[in-house]
């Protein structure tokens, strides 16, 4: 099941988007001002997933030197990877 998110835990991923490594911070941002407005909390909860990786790991997703595994390696996220590699 699909927890809830609220408006504050939304706007909170705009904050948590800012990362060490510039190249995940360039991508995340893109992505939230394109889809920031229609994401679901599905979308939510796997973004909130990718923001707890290392930023290390984190940019081997995003740029697709790395697909999903394990308990990641989901259709929503990889979804939500693919959307964002597009941006």
């Amino acid at each position: 099941m699909v927890p809830e998110f609220s408006l504050h835990d939304r706007t909170r991923l705009r904050w948590r988007a800012r990362r060490g490594l510039l190249e995940n911070d360039l991508i995340l941002t893109r992505f939230l001002d394109a889809y920031e407005s229609r994401l679901t909390d599905a979308d939510v909860a796997e973004l909130t997933r990718l923001l707890e990786l290392s930023d290390n790991e984190l940019m081997d997703y995003l740029l697709a030197r790395k697909e999903p595994e394990g308990d990641l390696a989901t259709p929503a996220m990889r979804d939500l990877l693919n959307r964002l590699r597009s941006v």
